[in-house]
């Protein structure tokens, strides 16, 4: 066993023991969904985090990197735009104080709105999931220098993400992300000038990489790269603005004030580590370039490479921890999140018989129901996961559903009095319906797929956000202008009036 891996098994050993320990807190559904309500805005800012930073910054991230150049800056650009509009909505979530953003949306739409951002919420959510097992394989083969199959990893990074989750919930979530977020800041500062030295800086790049990859968007990305790489960009924003993992984190502050300082935070943190994720990247991909060629390295497998062949040992060990932590962090906060829909927005609200008479038992139960989806979601991620052909795709589908089919009648319900209940409704249906036409038109038609046989393509070439997305926007701007206007009681629940 190298030093490596027998660290890093050591330090999911330590975590494992946290959670066992910290799991005798979880005595309720407020304790399992949000910790009680009760983060303090240090743990917020790092499991906000941990939250957004996965698998998608050090793994998909790194393929479009490898792949791309400096146009994959497109990536991390839009979540940084989401999270500034974030940051002044932080304070208001907070004071909806419910779930779930399916709770929002029945204030503002109905329960047909509940239900269908549910189903939305619940494959999105489930496929993120499986790409943070698929990412858990490539770093622990990496780690053991191949001692561990791809596979084998899969296996052990899906085993210890369910197994935390079913442990303690997000109280669990919440203190595994105090430790991993700090790795993850501290890791990616200090391990990036040392990439970019070994790789014989700015002069080594641009004697190796071809000028495809010094393009603001490089033409060598999918058939229409003008149109694929930006739509990553923008399906990245509209997942964080209205991803739930995220709204679940700020139900779970303290009180509004910190909230909005935790996101403050969180934009800086976040913006660091994103930006440095692709610089490492571009410079370990000029690295490896030979190899990359060859094919006998995964482009996703720069960064982890990077932390193993690159820099100093013990920097390279925190890195590979904390890429070892996003998979992990991630994979328990996305996983939790469906389970949750699953349990509050269809469970408890349409199925559930009303008036069980003892409340702890009534507890007990629903928080092992719970637990016991966690399971089911988790192993049904997994073989998501084992038939995955490209990380990035399938981030870049599960980013796309999502922010298509929720986003714009989420914000729409926070910030506008205007938008209809059938409005909002209508979008969701012809979001979530729109963008799985079309990727199931993709697979069942492969011959449509541009460039053909890309797992990185697109129907006639052309990205399913836009015309997904066209269709949200304008059903919720012409049924709006034609349905009848929201009451004032459900615009008092989201814009209440100042004493």
């Amino acid at each position: 066993m190298n030093i490596y891996f027998a660290i890093i098994l050591g330090y999911l050993a330590a975590l494992t023991v946290m959670n066992f320990l910290k799991s005798r807190r979880v005595r309720s559904q407020d304790d399992m969904m949000l910790a009680g309500r009760q983060i303090n805005v240090y743990k917020l800012v790092f499991t906000l985090i941990c939250t957004w930073i996965g698998s998608g910054t050090f793994i998909a991230g790194a393929e479009f990197a490898a792949k791309a150049g400096w146009s994959a800056m497109w990536q991390p650009a839009g979540a940084w735009v989401g999270i500034v509009i974030i940051y002044f909505l932080a304070a208001k979530i907070r004071t909806f104080g419910q779930y779930t953003v399916g709770d929002i949306l029945e204030v503002r739409y109905g329960p047909v709105a509940r239900v269908f951002g549910a189903l939305a919420i619940i494959v999105s959510f489930t496929v993120i999931v499986s790409y943070q097992f698929k990412a858990g394989g490539y770093i622990l083969n990496a780690i053991s220098d191949g001692a561990i199959s791809k596979d084998q990893g899969l296996f052990m990074a899906a085993a210890f993400v369910i197994l935390f989750v079913f442990i303690g919930g997000m109280i669990a979530i919440a203190n595994t992300d105090l430790p991993n977020g700090i790795i993850i800041l501290t890791s990616t500062i200090l391990a990036t000038p040392l990439v970019i030295l070994a790789a014989k800086g700015w002069s080594g790049i641009k004697a190796v990489l071809p000028p495809s990859h010094f393009a603001v968007v490089s033409p060598q990305f999918g058939a229409n790269p003008a149109l694929k790489i930006p739509a990553i960009g923008i399906s990245t924003m509209l997942l964080l603005l209205g991803v739930q993992s995220l709204y679940q984190k700020f139900y779970s502050a303290r009180n509004p004030a910190e909230a909005r300082k935790a996101a403050g935070l969180w934009v800086i943190g976040t913006i660091i580590v994103e930006g440095v994720a692709v610089v490492m990247a571009i410079f370990a991909s000029s690295y490896f370039w030979n190899e990359l060629q060859a094919g006998t390295m995964d482009h996703a497998a720069v960064i982890v490479q990077a932390a193993k062949r690159m820099i100093w040992l013990p920097v390279g060990v925190m890195l590979l921890g904390a890429a070892t932590a996003v998979v992990i962090s991630t994979g328990m906060n996305y996983l939790l999140s469906p389970t949750t829909t699953m349990m509050h927005d269809i469970y408890q609200r349409f199925l559930r018989k009303k008036g069980a008479s003892d409340k702890a038992a009534s507890e007990k139960s629903l928080i092992w129901i719970q637990k016991g989806l966690i399971i089911v979601v988790g192993i049904v991620a997994f073989f998501l996961a084992w038939r995955m052909r490209s990380v990035l795709e399938n981030a870049y589908f599960a980013y796309t559903i999502y922010g298509v089919a929720i986003t714009p009648a989420l914000l729409a319900a926070l910030v506008s009095k205007r938008v209809t209940k059938t409005a909002g409704v209508v979008s969701i249906v012809l979001g979530t319906v729109m963008t799985l036409f079309l990727k199931l038109a993709g697979s069942l038609w492969p011959s449509i797929m541009r460039p053909l046989g890309d797992p990185n393509g697109d129907p006639f070439g052309i990205p399913i956000l836009y015309p997904a997305l066209a269709v949200v926007l304008i059903s919720l701007v012409v049924v709006s202008a034609v349905t009848r206007k929201p009451s004032q009681e459900v615009l008092d629940k989201f814009f209440p009036k100042k004493p």
